[in-house]
């Protein structure tokens, strides 16, 4: 088993930055790839970024040039820098980790953190 826990969430004004972190513990061998997804009230959760324990990444259009994801691969955690910080950012942030080779030598698929809140409201 893997627990995903994300902390970072808070509210903020238009233009801020804040930092999000997902901690991953359990049976964890490596990960191959983590992201970050967000589900705003009434819409559906999408993908916001992604990255691969090689360091490849991709991201959603709209946060392109102002979010950056980061891990760090020794200590099974995904950070996302999110700079000028848009109302339209404000969503519930959700750590998920993919194709997780465990302890035992079995890969298991698709965890997730119970989620953040970031607010950006002024």
């Amino acid at each position: 088993q893997v627990q995903l826990v994300e902390s970072g969430g808070d509210l903020v004004q238009p233009g801020e930055s804040l930092r999000l972190s997902c901690a991953a513990s359990g049976s964890i061998f490596s990960i191959y790839t983590m992201a970050w997804y967000r589900q705003a009230p009434g819409k559906q959760r999408e993908l916001v970024a992604a990255i691969t324990n090689g360091g490849s990444t991709n991201y959603a259009d709209s946060v392109k040039g102002r979010f950056t994801i980061s891990r760090d691969n020794a200590k099974n955690t995904v950070y996302l820098q999110m700079n000028s910080l848009k109302p339209e950012d404000t969503a519930v942030y959700y750590c998920n980790a993919d194709k997780v080779l465990t302890t035992s030598r079995r890969f298991e698929y698709d965890y997730w953190g119970q989620g953040t809140q970031v607010t950006v409201s002024s």
